[in-house]
């Protein structure tokens, strides 16, 4: 008899185990080729990400546009810890600072996923 609860409890480990597997699973977000980020979502981005250190200038007759390819010769960073939790969207993708716009950028494809300008 003392076997069954034992088996019992096992089981309900287990499948508490694979239902919370699952449930992260499906709530990790992947990087996609457009972002819609909200008006106060795009502020929070700006507040968190924008660094006039790391503003740089793109090649000549180059225009951030979702959807458009980044040219390699920017460089990016992964979105901050701080950044993805104040606007969890965030988290998969990377951006750059081209003078007074946030770049979103999908990092698996360099696509811009969102321009934020002040």
């Amino acid at each position: 008899m003392i076997k069954q609860p034992s088996l019992a409890l096992a089981a309900a480990v287990l499948l508490a185990g694979a239902s919370g597997a699952s449930a992260t699973t499906m709530s990790s977000t992947k990087p996609a080729d457009t972002l819609n980020l909200t008006t106060t979502q795009q502020k929070a981005a700006w507040h968190d990400l924008y660094m006039k250190s790391l503003s740089q200038k793109g090649p000549s007759g180059f225009t951030a546009k979702v959807g458009e390819t980044l040219p390699s010769s920017i460089t990016t960073a992964p979105v901050t810890e701080k950044a993805a939790s104040a606007v969890p969207a965030l988290k998969p993708y990377n951006f750059a600072m081209l003078q007074s716009e946030l770049v979103i950028v999908n990092p698996n494809d360099h696509k811009i996923a969102e321009v934020i300008t002040r």
